[in-house]
């Protein structure tokens, strides 16, 4: 079997490529001209395949069933029975650096994503941008010949240049993408997303309506996409990445999927882990002398679960796996469509199973998965009381709850590993099965490939079956090499001794090197699944204690070394630095600095103060917005009044979290849900006249973020209402609802008006004018 196309290397240092010369001979009169069509230069092999990405949000080595999980994963299985598998593939333990990663070949902080973006901060590791220095594989494989396309989660884009406004040079159509079709935030409710198609906002008709679901709408969109290709572009090979929102929180799924698993995890987290870890050395996915490693002494065992809890966090898993099997089965309708196309056979596909580990930052199982992010602490009993509010159980899984499981069932799912996302030290962290099908180059066998590679070495890999060299220069800028490794040499040889050089790992101060079978590694200052910020007073990341293994003896890093051979710890944690200087990943806990723990005035936010609108607005992304629920601000509306007067003036975030300021029957309201643990509402003591109207609304902290918030309201001057918020996000309110003025856009904040959403205001709003106070 041959995986090399030809002798011809079609490598071009510069790109574009140049354009084709004319051929024809232009005398001054026709007459005396010769004319010939210029031949269209094809800087590809004829028989170029079809690349498609897949890659799923937020899911553990142990979950699948492929490969010995209880998540029902006939899509993933179909690839690995049709193609080749690998067990030792991992990602960097979070989501936006993964996909810079994925998408350039490069280390993550090398291309300047060590953290999300909605926490960049100015060192270069941190930034939150992808450098025009690391073109993308889209924008290489576009100016060879391919069209691109990306479907789905992006979240590699500053939140405040994710507006309808722009600026668009960090989209994904400004990274090489001709079509998207997706988000581009961190997460999305499956039931009501701000959706963009290229740059433009997919009207909310698109998705109110029964029966949407996100996830399918995806694998329609690309099915369309697909299916236009075929019909105008037969001859043209393509690169798809289609990146779910799934299985990311919110878990959002139907009472239909989440029931399919009714009992199946009666015993908790503890015995789960135990089936997979023997269910995996059965398939011989995992190897016979893998150790089950323990759990952790700051997680809760299942039996420490109060039996009035338990039913609560069951039902949190059975949404959690069913949301699983829902995105996977989307998966399958466009691999189905792949091969109904006829495109089957000369198409490489890469299903990687997670962009990460899964997610512990439900913690100890929440209805609304910011609470972590902003570091609130809550009891099982609170989140059951908010639940019990609104409907009980059944509403997990809904539209008025952003539900994330408990995490032992995160640590579960990482079995026989330690850690879950956000834990680059342990393989639970960042080990992602990936099944591989190209039926035309790629011969079908059950042996998992078992050497060391990363994310950053799929982008060498499609550069080596294309011949392609890696340009060293993209539309003007200079660029820096990749630190991929062609994995095109295991494809016919499943025992081939791994090329994988050193591999550093670094996700929120967790920290690990791998080198030539060993890996050392530091946990961090952040345990994700506690609840609270890290305790930064008594953290000194040089005097961190370090683990040492040895994996060609130690699969699951069950065995430390670091006593036992101090020199060799040296040694890689020499490495580790040598790493972390070249890459741009110091200074360890660079990370941090902009969180609310150490230097909020440095996070990503518009660089505004004052905001002036001219009517209706939608779906500001918040970081761009006035934060009229975080901050302490003014907001002037200058408005028509009608009688009977209903509608929302201005609203942020969703009934999970979020704060309206809308008109019902004639009074104003501001009402404001801290993530379900609090809900306050304020209502003026008298209607609002008809006519031209000045509303005030003023919005001041007591003492700083995420204190209290005093709210005073008046018409034409006159108090009308005052009342205070208890307690204030310090951080984010919605990474998928943004600001509305005019309308409620997405989930409705309020009660009042949720069957009604977007209860649009049916007066005229004229003028708007927000500014924040000193």
């Amino acid at each position: 079997m041959s995986l090399t196309f030809a002798n011809k290397t079609y490598g071009q240092e510069i790109l574009p490529f140049p354009p084709t010369p004319s051929a024809s001979k232009a005398g001054i009169t026709l007459s005396e001209s010769t004319h010939q069509k210029r031949q269209t230069v094809n800087h590809l092999p004829e028989d170029a395949p079809n690349i498609v990405i897949i890659l799923i949000d937020d899911v553990g080595p142990g979950q699948a069933g492929t490969f010995g999980g209880e998540f029902n994963t006939p899509t993933l299985s179909k690839i690995a029975e049709e193609g080749i598998s690998y067990n030792r593939f991992h990602s960097t333990a979070m989501c936006s650096p993964t996909r810079a990663s994925l998408l350039t070949g490069r280390n993550h902080h090398k291309v300047g994503n060590g953290q999300i973006p909605e926490y960049a901060n100015d060192w270069d590791g941190y930034t939150g941008v992808i450098p025009r220095s690391a073109a993308t594989v889209a924008e290489v494989l576009k100016n060879y010949g391919y069209s691109t396309s990306a479907f789905g989660k992006w979240h590699n884009t500053a939140p405040e240049e994710s507006s309808a406004a722009g600026p668009f040079n960090h989209w994904p159509t400004g990274y090489g993408f001709e079509y998207f079709y997706g988000f581009m935030a961190g997460d999305a409710s499956q039931y009501e997303p701000t959706l963009f198609e290229n740059t433009t906002l997919v009207p909310e008709e698109h998705f109110h309506k029964k029966g949407y679901h996100l996830s399918e709408d995806l694998a329609d969109q690309a099915i369309n996409w697909m299916r236009q290709h075929k019909a105008i572009e037969p001859d043209k090979p393509f690169l798809m990445y289609w990146s779910s929102g799934a299985v990311h929180g919110p878990h959002h799924v139907t009472k239909e999927w989440a029931d399919k698993y009714k009992g199946k995890f009666d015993d908790g987290w503890d015995e789960y882990r135990k089936r997979v870890y023997e269910k995996a050395k059965k398939l011989g996915w995992i190897p016979e002398n893998a150790k089950l490693t323990p759990r952790p002494s700051t997680m809760q065992a299942w039996d420490d679960i109060p039996e009035d809890e338990r039913a609560f966090q069951l039902r949190l898993m059975e949404v959690y796996a069913g949301y699983a099997e829902h995105v996977d089965a989307q998966v399958g309708k466009v691999i189905d469509e792949l091969d109904n196309l006829g495109y089957e056979d000369n198409t490489l596909v890469f299903y990687i199973w997670g962009d990460n580990g899964a997610s512990s930052e439900g913690q100890q199982g929440t209805l609304a998965e910011l609470l972590a992010q902003n570091g609130v602490k809550t009891t099982t009993k609170q989140q059951i009381e908010a639940l019990n509010k609104i409907g009980g159980l059944d509403e997990l899984g809904g539209n008025k709850v952003e539900n994330m499981m408990h995490a032992g069932w995160a640590w579960g799912g990482s079995s026989p590993y330690k850690g879950t996302k956000l834990v680059a030290a342990y393989f639970g962290g960042t080990r992602q099965p990936m099944a591989v099908r190209w039926p035309k180059v790629i011969k079908h066998d059950n042996i998992p490939r078992s050497q060391f590679h990363h994310v950053n070495d799929i982008v060498p890999t499609i550069y080596d079956i294309l011949n392609i060299t890696p340009p060293r220069v993209v539309n003007g800028a200079e660029q820096m090499e990749l630190d991929g490794t062609s994995m095109k040499y295991t494809f016919d040889d499943p025992t081939a001794e791994g090329r994988k050089g050193a591999q550093y790992f670094e996700i929120h101060t967790s920290r690990g090197i791998y080198k030539d079978g060993w890996f050392a590694c530091a946990f961090g200052v952040r345990t994700p699944w506690v609840q609270g910020l890290p305790d930064f007073d008594n953290w000194d990341p040089m005097k961190e204690p370090w683990e040492l293994y040895n994996l060609e003896e130690d699969w699951s890093q069950a065995n430390d070394l670091a006593k036992s051979n101090p020199d060799k710890l040296d040694e890689m944690k020499s490495t580790f630095l040598v790493e972390a200087a070249r890459n741009n990943v110091l200074p360890i806990g660079g990370t941090f600095w902009s969180t609310a723990a150490l230097h909020p005035e440095d996070a990503p936010a518009s660089p505004m103060t004052e905001w002036n609108f001219a009517g209706p607005i939608k779906r500001i992304p918040e970081a761009a917005s006035p934060r009229f629920g975080s901050t302490s601000n003014q907001m002037d509306f200058d408005v028509t009044v009608p009688k009977n007067a209903n509608g929302v003036l201005c609203a942020v975030g969703g009934y999970p979290g979020g704060v309206s300021f809308f008109i019902k029957d004639g009074y104003l309201n501001y009402e404001y849900c801290f993530f379900l643990m609090d809900r306050t509402r304020i209502v003026a003591s008298e209607k609002l006249p008809a006519g031209k109207v000045n509303i005030q609304l003023l919005s001041e902290l007591e003492n700083g973020p995420a204190s209290a918030l005093n709210i005073t309201i008046k018409v034409n001057g006159k108090e009308v209402a005052k009342g205070k918020v208890p307690r204030s996000i310090a951080s984010t309110i919605s990474y998928n609802d943004g600001f509305d003025i005019g309308q409620d856009l997405g989930s409705p904040v309020s009660d009042a008006y949720f069957d009604s959403a977007p209860f649009t205001f049916n007066g005229q709003i004229n003028k708007v004018v927000a500014r924040y106070l000193e």
